[in-house]
Order: C-alpha cells, then sequence, then structure tokens
C-alpha cells in the first residue's frame, strides 16, 4: 500500500505506512490515524495503477476503436491509403465529435493520480505531526518542471523534411526524437539514420507499419513485436511509440526498450480513449512511461482547426505550475504547410522562453528516461539531524521538501549540496 507514493516522491519509507481500514462506505471518517499509521478503506497502490494502466476502460480487446466496432476500424485502416486528406480528417471529426462530453480524465490537462499522492502524503505528514517532509525532487539541477518535444515520422514526405525540421528545433537550441516507422513507409537509409544522430538528435521506433493493427490481436502483437524489438536494436533506439497511440499496458512485457511513449494523459481526441491521469513518468513493469500530455498537431489543426499556439501555452502553464512533464508531438508531415510551421515555429519559440523565465529542462526522451531510472534509486537519508540524498546521479538531485500549508501542499527546493535539519516528530 506504501509503494506507489514512496516511489513517486523517493520520500523516507518510515513516514509512509498506510494500512487496510475497513470497506469504503458513504459515510466521513474513512481515513483513521493510529500513531503514525493511516488506515483506508482503499488500497491507493491498486487505485493508482488502475489509473495510470487506463483500467477504467478496458474494453477487454486491448484496443478501444473509434467509437467503432473492430471490423469498421480494419475496413477504415485498410482503405486510408486510398482516401483524401479531406476526406479522412472529415472522418475523424465525425468519430470524435463528442470530445467535449466526456468528464474524466479532465480536459486539457488532467493530474488525478498526482492529486492522489499529493493528498496521501498530506495524510501521512499529519499522521507524523510533521509539517514538512524531504524528498527528492521531480527533475535534476532543481529545474521546476520538463519538456521534450517528439516527431513522428509517418510518410515519405515527413521524412524529407526531417533536415528542415532539426534546422528549426536547432534554431532555439532545442534538440528532439524522431520515431522512425521502419517498415513498408518509406525508405530508411543508414544515412538519414546517421544524419538525425551525428546532429545530437535521437531516433525511436514507432510502430512497425503504422497499419492500425500492433494492438488489435495478442499473437499479432507478439509476431510483430519481435520485429519491432529487432529494429530496435539495428536502430540504437531506446524508445518506442505506437501509431496512433494504440496500447495496451499489459503486454508491454514484450516489448524490449527502455521506455514507451504511447499513453496519453488526457486521450479525448485520440483515437483510442482514456488517459493515464498524471503529468509524470512512470513504470509499466521495467518499462518507463514517458505520458503524452499536450494534444497533438494533428488533432489541433484539424480536428480543432486551430493554428494557435494558445491551447498549447495553456497546456503547458498548466503542467509547469505542476512541476509535471510537458511533452510534445509534432508530424513532419503536418507542418510541411506554411501556416502550420508558423505555428509550430511559435511553439518552440514559447518553450524556449519559458526554459528561461521558469527553469524549465527541456531534455531528449533518453536523458528524462535515464534521470527518472537513477531518481527511482535515490534515498534520502538521515544523517545525525540532517537530510542528504544517496544514489547513483545524487549529483544532479535537489533535496526538496513538502510542507503542509491547511489541507494542501506547497514545494521548496534547495540548493546543491546543502545537509538540512531533519524534522522533529511529535
Amino acid at each position: 500500500m506504501n509503494r506507489a507514493i514512496v516511489d513517486y516522491y523517493r520520500c523516507p519509507e518510515h513516514f509512509v505506512d498506510f494500512r487496510h481500514a475497513g470497506r469504503p462506505s458513504a459515510e466521513p471518517g474513512d481515513v483513521v490515524v493510529d500513531d503514525g499509521t493511516v488506515g483506508l478503506p482503499f488500497d491507493p497502490d491498486e487505485i493508482i495503477a488502475n489509473l495510470r494502466h487506463e483500467r477504467y476502460i478496458n474494453d477487454g480487446r486491448g484496443q478501444a476503436p473509434l467509437g467503432h466496432t473492430p471490423m469498421v476500424r480494419n475496413v477504415y485502416y485498410r482503405l486510408r491509403p486510398f482516401l483524401p486528406l479531406p476526406v479522412r480528417r472529415s472522418l475523424q471529426r465525425l468519430g470524435l465529435r463528442d470530445w467535449k462530453k466526456i468528464r474524466f480524465p479532465q480536459w486539457p490537462v488532467d493530474r488525478t493520480v498526482d492529486r492522489i499522492l499529493e493528498r496521501l502524503l498530506a495524510l501521512s505528514m499529519k499522521a507524523h505531526g510533521i509539517h514538512r517532509m524531504p524528498f527528492v525532487w521531480f527533475w535534476p539541477e532543481g529545474a521546476t518542471s520538463c519538456a521534450m518535444m517528439t516527431h513522428d515520422v509517418e510518410e515519405l514526405a515527413g521524412r524529407n523534411l526531417c533536415s528542415q525540421l532539426m534546422d528549426l528545433d536547432d534554431s532555439v537550441g532545442i534538440k528532439s526524437s524522431f520515431q522512425i516507422v521502419p517498415e513498408d513507409r518509406y525508405p530508411v537509409s543508414d544515412g538519414f539514420l546517421e544524419e538525425i544522430r551525428n546532429r545530437g538528435f535521437e531516433i525511436n521506433i514507432h510502430d512497425l507499419n503504422h497499419d492500425g493493427q500492433l494492438f488489435s490481436d495478442h499473437q499479432v502483437f507478439l509476431e510483430r513485436a519481435q520485429r519491432i524489438n529487432g529494429y530496435g536494436r539495428v536502430y540504437r533506439a531506446l524508445g518506442f511509440r505506437s501509431g496512433a497511440l494504440y496500447r495496451n499496458q499489459t503486454w508491454y512485457s514484450a516489448l524490449e526498450f527502455s521506455y514507451d511513449m504511447s499513453v496519453p494523459s488526457v486521450a479525448h481526441l485520440d483515437p483510442q480513449r482514456g488517459g493515464c491521469c498524471t503529468l509524470m513518468p512512470f513504470f509499466i513493469g521495467q518499462i518507463l512511461e514517458l505520458p503524452l500530455t499536450t494534444i497533438q498537431d494533428y488533432s489541433l489543426f484539424h480536428v480543432l482547426n486551430d493554428y494557435s499556439i494558445d491551447l498549447w501555452t495553456q497546456q503547458l502553464r498548466l503542467i509547469a505550475d505542476a512541476h509535471g512533464l510537458a511533452s510534445f508531438i509534432i508530424h513532419p508531415d503536418y507542418i510541411i504547410e506554411k501556416r502550420a510551421r508558423a505555428t509550430y515555429q511559435a511553439l518552440l519559440e514559447h518553450v524556449a522562453q519559458m526554459r528561461e523565465a521558469k527553469k524549465l529542462w527541456v531534455a531528449l526522451p533518453r536523458e528524462v528516461d535515464r534521470w527518472w531510472r537513477e531518481r527511482s534509486q535515490m534515498q534520502v537519508v538521515g544523517d545525525g539531524s540532517r537530510w542528504r540524498i544517496e544514489g547513483i546521479g545524487h549529483e544532479r538531485a535537489r533535496l526538496a521538501f513538502a510542507t503542509l500549508v491547511g489541507e494542501h501542499l506547497g514545494f521548496t527546493i534547495e540548493e546543491k549540496d546543502f545537509s538540512h535539519p531533519r524534522p522533529a516528530v511529535r
């Protein structure tokens, strides 16, 4: 019952002690505090896992279609290469027309998991009679939040734009990752991959052939996963993202990648509805999930018909205020048009401004993966009457404190290499 909160905050384990205390009821007083122990009528680890893994919407097939039966979905993907873009857009808008009626997860940013964990930490602090709890800050070097830019390359036209897209990213000092479809869509030459690597960008695998069928059947998935893993080794890719963000987290053990980027936090405008309800990375078995936390460019441009950056800046502000991960998908295929490219240029400039003004860490996915894995092994330990962080990578970590402010938590990040008094426990 304590694992999720300890893993999330990397706080001293002896300050976190939850236990079962009867069944849930509609009456107040379900939470029982007794000598440092918090009794709950539910298992918080189970609740959080159910949200992160989207079990609240799982239909048993592993892939929720776009409001249609699997047969309709299969027919759509078979016809898709022959459908003009305006027809595809109309069909997608039709399938997503009810998106504003979805009440959960909350649009445009949902942090239900993060709020639950904040509430649990506050209960633990009250149970122990302390007002400050030390923990390992979420991001390295005291960054207040994190952002990463990713590019899913879907068609030949998009592949041919990648050099210009790297120029655009480099113009504001941002490095990004390129997710490459290894089969059927376009030629993938060694020279193309080497250019991406040599310029300091990252390569990941994007599905197998992007036909919408990866998660349609377990046996199909297992067979394709073997080929996907092989391409991962050849491309030296650490990360994976599925086509159209189709996913089934219970099958991820077949993927041999360090991290995945296929799970949105809010999926109102994606073919597979749901969402993991968090703005933070989390583990699915051995794979680290780096959730998508902002709207995709395609959805913004072609579903909402919006060519401003207003929604992106709103999401980035909300995520930064919550100290979360702001992850973006920009397809080179969808910014060929001058208007769309100008919108992306404006987004890049805004992110660059946030990097300087708000101490936003703009990182490659592999850098976020490495940091979060190192942080997951760090510990805050007592050293006499003071606290310090131990573990590989601790020199980049910062000690932080959660402080009770009424019923809510406030956070402070301490400076590097200072020890801090341990809070007294009543």
